[in-house]
């Protein structure tokens, strides 16, 4: 009887061996798999969609970049009613990011512009948050041009990395992607490919927005 007890708790515990290593080999596996291609990239590229170890935020699986297997000077076309951007060199595509645009309210014009400045960890000047002196927000989403400062508090500028600056205030750079064009007015994109475009781009960079 202790035989066969015995038995049956060593071949359990083989069993229990054999499902841990599976499992790990599993996670190294989806550890080392390569970033999936954009479906969204001309044939005969492979084009880079974000994840892996970069750092930034707000990655999806339609944005693509392939400006590094192309050549020649960039320009940007920017559509409202699809709410992407897409990145020329040479006329060939090299690139196309998600984007939200401005809300109702505060609409993105459309136009033809060129970037007049890149800053790569700009805050806004009018748009952001109130803070006290301790650091505690008071207030937040502020438009300085509406909202007065609170006794004692100050203003932080929102974060916008990897500024691309093009009509006035307007400009693309990194921020939250909701869906939607929901932005005062900027052109929001996810982080890895805000980043993509603005190593790209130079000031001069011919940028079209169209409905």
């Amino acid at each position: 009887m202790m035989a066969e007890v015995f038995f049956v708790m060593s071949v359990s515990l083989l069993f229990v061996r054999g499902l841990l290593a599976c499992v790990l080999v599993l996670v190294a596996a989806c550890a080392s798999a390569p970033t999936p291609v954009s479906s969204h990239a001309p044939a005969g590229h492979t084009a880079f969609m974000g994840g892996g170890d970069t750092k930034h935020r707000f990655y999806d699986n339609e944005s693509f970049f392939i400006g590094n297997q192309i050549s020649g000077s960039p320009s940007i076309k920017i559509v409202l009613s699809e709410q992407r951007a897409y990145l020329y060199k040479g006329g060939k595509l090299a690139g196309m990011a998600l984007i939200s645009t401005g809300r109702e309210g505060n609409p993105t014009a459309t136009g033809s512009f060129s970037i007049t400045e890149k800053d790569e960890e700009h805050k806004s000047s009018q748009y952001g948050n109130y803070f006290d002196d301790n650091g505690k927000m008071i207030q937040s989403d502020v438009d300085t041009s509406k909202d007065s400062v609170p006794p004692g508090a100050h203003y932080e500028g929102a974060k916008m990395p990897f500024f691309m600056r093009f009509n006035g205030g307007t400009g693309m750079h990194e921020g939250f992607m909701p869906g939607y064009a929901d932005s005062h007015g900027c052109i929001r994109m996810p982080g890895w490919i805000a980043e993509e475009f603005f190593n790209t781009v130079s000031v001069g960079t011919p940028v079209t927005v169209v409905r």
